[in-house]
């Protein structure tokens, strides 16, 4: 008899035991697949995110590089035009006040002329298939911290060819819209672009003796409204899924844009 008890106490509990690990197991399993199911959620989210960063990023290329041919091919045509009509004028027909007015005319226009094509030359990216790169980013500096009070150098790594065209045409952008921040708006007088590639690890560093922002200012001034400018580095940065730091000190301030596996060319 108390074998028999004993028998069916066992029974009982291995059988209350089977029950519990049984619902045990249902548990697991069912947060494993929530967690998977949350987890397939959350990557296509990311996907459609990076999709519709994509396509503003693209959209917004297009439009430039519209913009830029209207500028080249249409203004530039009629203000060379103009001038053409002006040098046309003989000034020996000209008083001495008309003369003066005369060569402020051309000047001014020979100087309207000279902007139009770098804006255009700016907004167009065909200049990093035709030089690379690297001589891209010298070109932009050349041109728009020319005839201003900034002293700016480059010291780029010369072993970094290059992220791929679209990656490329986006790190261009970045350092377009921070330099121009720079000149608008930290009262900078120097201003050094340089790269390193190392390890896979390509690192650019934009460093100025301004007042720029700290990595908290950048973090806020991207998610307003107003700062479609730093918004838009925010999301090239997304697209080339790397990362962006701001420093700033007392004497100088930084900028920093890492991207990695990034590799070098073999010899």
């Amino acid at each position: 008899m108390n074998t028999d008890l004993t028998t069916l106490i066992i029974l009982g509990i291995s059988v209350m035991l089977g029950l519990m690990l049984s619902v045990l197991l249902a548990v697991f399993f069912n947060f494993r697949k929530k967690n998977q199911h949350r987890r397939a959620i959350q990557e296509l989210k990311e996907q459609q995110q990076a999709l519709q960063i994509e396509a503003a990023v693209l959209s917004e290329e297009t439009e430039r590089h519209r913009i830029a041919e209207t500028l080249h091919d249409e203004v530039g045509a009629i203000l060379s035009s103009a001038k053409l009509h002006l040098l046309g004028i003989k000034q020996g027909s000209l008083d001495e006040k008309d003369k003066k007015l005369h060569e402020k005319g051309a000047g001014l226009l020979n100087d309207v002329i000279k902007r139009v094509r770098g804006i255009s030359h700016n907004l167009h990216s065909n200049i990093l298939k035709e030089f690379g790169f690297n001589e891209g980013v010298r070109h932009f500096l050349k041109q728009v911290t020319g005839g201003t009070l900034i002293e700016a150098d480059t010291n780029l790594d010369e072993s970094f060819t290059g992220a791929g065209q679209e990656n490329d045409i986006s790190l261009y952008r970045i350092i377009q819209e921070l330099v121009n921040n720079t000149i608008k708006y930290a009262a900078a007088t120097r201003l050094e672009i340089s790269s390193v590639l190392a390890a896979g690890r390509y690192t650019l560093t934009i460093r100025h003796n301004g007042n720029g922002l700290s990595q908290a200012d950048f973090d806020a001034f991207s998610l307003r409204k107003e700062g479609l400018g730093l918004k838009n580095i925010r999301n090239r940065i997304l697209l080339l899924k790397g990362d962006i730091r701001f420093e700033k000190t007392g004497q100088e301030s930084l900028i920093q844009i890492i991207l990695s596996n990034q590799t070098a060319p073999t010899p």
